[in-house]
């Protein structure tokens, strides 16, 4: 509970130092203005809400950010995606580009579709600079008002810690109307029903994943406040997308098992990581003996299956599991990379390494597991070649923390004392961990034996933060 009310007051403070600072409200945002909010956001976030870092996840999620952007045109701002872990049912889109997705959120899904489609209508707020407008309108006075539901959302809707903030944001001169007007919805919703037609995806899955907002928001009403809710009026939002879908003959698509698999991997590993190892493996057993299930449903469940054993460091059993998902599934050379890892895990550490180095040769630019392979390599004593390796994971994945953390352990271990220290810099700043990170740097400018290279780097550091930190 105390590290809860410590995440709520932490974004309490971020968005009230946000509310205090010299941005204007009696006008919208400049893209310039909205793209230094949003980087200031996007540091205390790191630190106030558990983003999920495994570069796997953010790397599937990313690229179906990435193909909404490749059909929605010329943006102002650098997208970036990322997973909260949360009990809560949420999404949100933040300024300049930040969209954050909630575990429970992805988990009410069933498919890819669903889940392009909650990216699209994100996006379509942020691209259409909703939260901006309604600063220029008034509806919404700044930032700090959105900031403090979503905090108080973090804490559970109803809690007396999340109603002391909702208290303190209202006392501080806030607006209650915290959530998008039913315009600003209908815009988005149409953009992304566009997007999802040009994408050739089945706009279907808007239409499913607005019933179950529907369902979600009826169940809850009686906990969570109106105000509280971001996005609303599910049922008017399900009306205007089923009538787009009449209007056209309706929506239909053969089921693509390669996007099926993609997705349901996705979802299954997010269940490992943040659910209940007993009512996960209740959920998977129960589709495992449905009488409805399909074959490949199955077969996914024991996927699901295999993460919870290895959850658990039964990795005998979660190998049983995986590997009757790659006889079944042969193509997928994404289960050999989950393979090695397992058995890296079990300490077969050269299993793992050939597997992985397979996998690597085979799709170069994969950097979940060039990150596994460095793992696997730092075991076994090859620092220079782990070494590398985490470079070009640092290097393509800028925003995977533990990376940096990784990066400067191997380098401390060989010595290289100044540099390792700049990249645990890295590594803070990343986290949000904006007092570390400075003196991470502040050590490195230090230090007569640094790289020059990586002195002027730390300069600029040290500039970015003393940058977040005035607000």
């Amino acid at each position: 509970m105390r590290n809860k009310i410590k995440q709520g007051i932490t974004i309490l403070l971020v968005v009230l130092l946000v509310h205090s600072g010299s941005l204007p409200t009696a006008r919208a945002f400049t893209i310039g203005e909205e793209r230094e909010l949003g980087e200031k956001l996007l540091y205390q976030v790191r630190s106030a809400f558990p983003i999920i870092g495994d570069p796997d996840l953010h790397r599937y999620i990313n690229d179906l950010g990435q193909e909404v952007l490749d059909v929605a045109g010329i943006q102002f701002f650098e997208y970036r995606f990322f997973i909260v872990k949360s009990k809560q049912f949420n999404a949100f889109a933040a300024p300049s580009g930040l969209i954050f997705f909630y575990t429970e959120l992805i988990q009410s899904m069933d498919s890819e579709d669903e889940l392009v489609s909650v990216i699209a209508h994100e996006i379509g707020h942020v691209a259409k600079r909703h939260l901006a407008s309604r600063m220029k309108k008034g509806t919404i006075v700044n930032i700090a008002a959105l900031g403090a539901a979503l905090a108080a959302i973090a804490l559970g809707g109803g809690g007396a810690a999340s109603q002391a903030l909702l208290t303190g944001s209202l006392a501080a001169g806030q607006s209650a109307q915290l959530y998008f007007s039913r315009e600003d919805e209908k815009e988005a919703d149409l953009l992304a029903y566009h997007w999802l037609k040009e994408l050739g995806r089945n706009p279907d899955g808007q239409r499913k994943m607005l019933q179950t907002m529907r369902r979600i928001t009826r169940y809850r009403m009686g906990q969570v406040p109106q105000y509280l809710l971001t996005h609303p009026d599910p049922e008017a939002r399900l009306d205007y997308v089923e009538s787009l879908i009449a209007a056209e003959g309706g929506a239909s698509e053969a089921p693509d098992q390669t996007k099926d698999f993609s997705f349901l991997r996705f979802k299954y590993r997010i269940m490992a990581l943040v659910e209940d190892n007993a009512a996960a493996k209740a959920y998977f057993a129960n589709r495992l003996n449905d009488s409805r299930s399909t074959s490949f449903s199955k077969t996914m469940a024991r996927y699901g299956l295999s993460q919870i054993f290895r959850r658990e460091n039964n990795y005998e059993q979660a190998l049983s599991l995986l590997n009757e998902v790659i006889a079944t599934l042969p193509r997928q050379r994404i289960l050999r990379v989950d393979q090695a890892i397992i058995l890296a895990e079990q300490g077969d550490f050269e299993q793992a390494r050939d597997l992985l180095e397979t996998a690597l040769r085979e799709q170069p630019t994969d950097m979940y597991t060039a990150f596994h392979l460095a793992g696997v390599l730092e075991k076994i004593g090859e620092l220079e070649r782990a070494e590398y390796l985490l470079r070009e994971v640092v290097a393509r994945m800028p925003e995977f923390s533990s990376a940096f953390f990784d990066l400067g352990r191997i380098l401390s271990h060989q010595g290289k004392k100044a540099e390792a220290r700049f990249f645990l810099g890295k590594f803070n700043l990343y986290e949000g961990k904006l007092d570390l990170a400075q003196a991470n740097f502040k050590e490195v400018i230090g230090a007569p034996q640094a790289d020059p290279a990586i002195q002027r780097e730390s300069e600029a550091m040290l500039e970015l933060i003393e940058r977040l930190k005035k607000g």
